[in-house]
């Protein structure tokens, strides 16, 4: 099918030659544009809406970036980029961009007519699937198997699945699916980000036929696919309840990536964990932050989330808990008044949705550990300018050094160069507490977790959160929780 074609280069010679070789090649084409710098392009992409853009990635500079990226996210054409820079960054960019190829110069034409026949490829599978896929049926099988239980099927299947990275192009890989040559299988049925194929209880190489399938898609397509197949065919477990392993081993993509297909008899449980900070993480956090310790923060994320194996958390824990590493962070933004700066507030609430719908864990922590880095530039660009949350700072500061039983008001005062009487009523004046029920509050908090993550005496944990008398502290935590630290214990583990 004809496609309309937009090529964007800044040297004239490139533009043309390009031109020249989609025109000479045997791509059914409608038009031709071309486009020699961004402001170009940018005129020329509104008014024609090309299918195909092949574009020049250095053309774009960091000012026009975000602008680009939201003109490719909102009109999702076919994007093929090229570079004379064959560095790790412009790979990047390619990747976050979902570009089917990335060329770099000087390229042959060889390579040029391989993009061109891949790029006509995938807009005739887009322009094939722009309808929403028909529901099909299988003699006495439908959709209603997978999603209600109880559905009672004489014939047992094994099922595989195919799930797609970007679920916007689910409809092409129906129709890629559909076109495979499987044999011994019997259904295709398309699901909002995923494809589930069922073989026929006698099939026994479903996992080598999906593992050509995926190679046959990679050779066509940039998009990432994983595959989750359930080999053991069992009369006793219905395809609903199939159909919910194959999704929970599917979720394991946020370990373990993409590109790769799985195989499993039997489904793993999550693990859990605590998904918030406590409060000696968060310690190590206020000092890393405030120390604008990039290194050590890289490895305290590195060794908590890219070091796991299996059995693995629950996906849903691990988002908290990168949540809390975030409200860290947002606490040292107010501390250079960050939070303020559109550029720094518009970042930080792109990361907040990374780390809640990112399909793979690595990808959130660099995500996280490349805005820490921003900040840490900024906070030191411009030191006597930046106006500092003196509230944040103080609290921080109580927060890292509660364990001294000696902490004084005067103590948090003196570390952000304030008068202690003008510093506590500062702190009413925002948080509503005063020094006292703020500390307070810290070490109680601190008490409850080692009260139930361990067996330590109530006397010597009243001494690790900062209090020199156990009867003391055994009161306060009484008056504050409404039980005595023993009760507390007895009753949260009953």
């Amino acid at each position: 099918m004809e496609g309309k074609w937009l090529i964007a280069d800044r040297d004239l010679n490139e533009r043309e030659g390009l031109k020249w070789l989609l025109k000479s090649s045997s791509i059914p084409v409608s038009s031709i544009h071309l486009a020699s710098n961004y402001q170009d392009f940018v005129v020329t992409f509104e008014k024609e809406s090309p299918d195909i853009i092949l574009l020049e990635l250095d053309m774009i500079s960091s000012d026009n970036w975000s602008s680009f990226r939201e003109y490719i996210q909102i009109y999702q054409p076919i994007l093929l980029l090229t570079s004379a820079e064959a560095t790790f960054e412009k790979a990047r960019l390619a990747i976050d961009l979902q570009a089917l190829e990335l060329m770099i110069k000087p390229f042959s034409a060889a390579k040029v007519k391989s993009a061109y026949q891949k790029a006509a490829k995938v807009l005739d599978k887009k322009q094939d699937t722009i309808a929403v896929p028909h529901l099909q049926y299988y003699k006495d099988l439908s959709y209603e198997a997978l999603f209600i239980a109880q559905r009672e099927i004489i014939e047992d299947y094994k099922m595989a699945a195919f799930k797609i990275e970007n679920t916007e192009n689910i409809g092409v890989l129906y129709s890629f699916l559909s076109d495979f040559p499987f044999r011994e299988i019997h259904g295709i049925f398309p699901l909002s980000d995923m494809v589930v194929l069922l073989f026929k209880e006698s099939c026994q190489n479903g996992k080598e036929q999906c593992q050509k399938a995926m190679r046959k898609w990679e050779e066509e397509f940039s998009d990432a696919l994983a595959v989750v197949v359930r080999n053991n065919p069992s009369t006793q477990v219905s395809l609903n309840e199939k159909f919910h392993e194959i999704q929970k081993m599917l979720d394991f993509t946020y370990y373990r990536g993409y590109r790769q297909i799985v195989e499993f008899e039997y489904t793993p449980e999550w693990v859990h964990i605590d998904p918030f900070l406590a409060p000696p993480e968060q310690r190590v956090w206020v000092d890393m932050l405030a120390n604008h310790d990039l290194e050590g923060l890289k490895k305290w994320l590195y060794d908590e989330f890219l070091q796991l194996e299996n059995p693995y958390p629950d996906p849903g824990l691990v988002r908290i808990r990168l949540t809390s590493i975030l409200a860290q962070i947002r606490r040292f933004m107010k501390t250079y008044d960050l939070d303020n700066q559109p550029n720094y507030e518009k970042e930080y609430r792109y990361i907040f949705h990374s780390i809640l719908y990112d399909s793979v864990l690595y990808r959130s922590v660099q995500n996280l550990i490349l805005f820490v880095q921003k900040l840490f530039l900024a906070a030191n660009s411009s030191p006597k300018l930046i106006k500092q949350d003196l509230i944040e700072r103080g609290i921080a500061f109580i927060e890292s050094h509660f364990a001294n039983s000696d902490l004084k008001l005067e103590d948090a005062a003196k570390y952000v160069d304030r008068n202690p009487s003008y510093f506590s009523h500062l702190l009413i004046s925002k948080t509503g507490q005063g020094f006292t029920d703020i500390l307070s509050s810290i070490r109680i908090k601190e008490a409850k977790r080692y009260l139930l993550e361990t067996s330590k005496p109530v006397k010597e944990i009243a001494a690790l959160v900062g209090y020199h008398n156990p009867n003391y502290f055994s009161r306060i935590f009484k008056e504050v929780v409404g039980m005595s630290p023993r009760e507390f214990r007895i009753n949260k583990r009953e």
